[in-house]
């Protein structure tokens, strides 16, 4: 869980006809794609286009984390910065495509360029060109949240592939003030929400640029990340679930960036993230070591999934918020050509 509101946070328009809409009941007819990507577009672009700073916190599975959030929009230029307030102090500056994370403790300063995936309040992590055809989108009137009214949309998937959402969206701005990962008994998995927020603050460029240009002291860690395909790798999936598809694979180091550079893998592991639009499913190879991979594990905090299994001389990790059975299918669809 922490990935998501600590180090992927990476932050689309009229409503078409949704402010109309959304004091129908639940049991109103399923809407169409056009609206669909109306509604989810407005979202996510007020994740990227909106001044706003806040606390949100991520729960589920008996974990809580909170952060304080702030984004800020300047022409084409994004920054954001984001402090965690709980466990080991750790400080996310990001401008563009450019990402700092800095541990203070330790005195290490990760730089990389942003990944694919993307996490609350931005929504969309692959595209909307057929959201329609997996989820059915339905308004459920409004709500409070944070001291703002929210348009609500349950966001119900087509299959058992993939878990629901609630979404909570800002009226005003349409940016999301909150959201559940909703099992298929209806079971709230984990909730992200802003427990404060102003939005339309004015920019703070220099709260941002300023503390990264200032890394005296720290150790710098670069991950080289190599763009790849998993063909190329000697891998591929025999089938796919339906509806994902694959949006990123590299090649990264394995190492945490705050353990010992001594101890640090020299062979990096093979990533490919794989997407629906909303959810998203990591599969990481690395060379099988008896010594750290001394058996399979499956695992669930909140909405997020793990499986660790062995296959053939090679260590297989899939993660994601997907149900168990999902990522079993990813698994079991992997095959080495080569």
């Amino acid at each position: 869980m922490l990935l998501r509101p600590i180090i992927a946070l990476t932050l689309l328009g009229a409503f078409c006809g949704f402010v109309s809409a959304a004091g129908a009941p639940a049991a109103s007819a399923a809407t169409d794609s056009r609206e669909v990507r109306a509604w989810l577009s407005r979202i996510h672009e007020a994740a990227a286009r909106q001044n706003f700073q806040g606390i949100f916190v991520v729960s589920g599975g008996g974990a809580v984390s909170s952060a304080r959030i702030a984004h800020y929009c300047e022409g084409s230029n994004q920054y954001e910065r984001i402090e965690s307030l709980d466990g080991q102090a750790r400080h996310v500056f990001r401008h563009n495509d450019v990402v700092q994370t800095l541990w203070p403790a330790s005195r290490v300063a990760l730089l990389e360029q942003a990944q694919t995936m993307t996490s609350f309040p931005a929504l969309l992590q692959g595209g909307v060109d057929r959201l329609a055809e997996i989820y059915e989108v339905n308004p459920q009137g409004s709500e409070r949240v944070a001291g703002r009214e929210a348009h609500v949309l349950m966001v119900q998937p087509r299959d058992a592939h993939r878990f629901g959402y609630r979404l909570w969206s800002d009226k005003a701005s349409g940016l999301l003030l909150r959201s559940d990962v909703i099992n298929d008994r209806n079971e709230v998995l984990e909730t992200s929400a802003f427990s404060e927020v102003t939005i339309g603050v004015k920019p703070q460029v220099d709260s941002v640029i300023g503390p990264m240009r200032k890394l005296d002291g720290y150790r710098i860690v670069r991950p080289s990340l190599t763009p790849t395909r998993m063909e190329s790798e000697g891998w591929g999936m025999r089938q796919l679930v339906p509806g994902f598809r694959e949006v990123s694979c590299v090649r990264r180091p394995m190492e945490s960036p705050t353990s010992n550079p001594q101890e640090a893998s020299a062979e990096p592991v093979l990533q490919t993230i794989y997407s629906d639009g909303l959810a998203y499913v990591s599969v990481f190879i690395e060379r099988f070591d008896a010594q750290r991979h001394q058996r399979s594990i499956r695992t669930a905090v909140g909405a997020t999934q793990t499986l660790m299994r062995r296959h053939g001389d090679w260590w297989v990790t899939v993660v994601g918020d997907v149900p168990p059975a999902t990522l079993l299918m990813f698994a079991n669809g992997l095959e080495r050509k080569k």
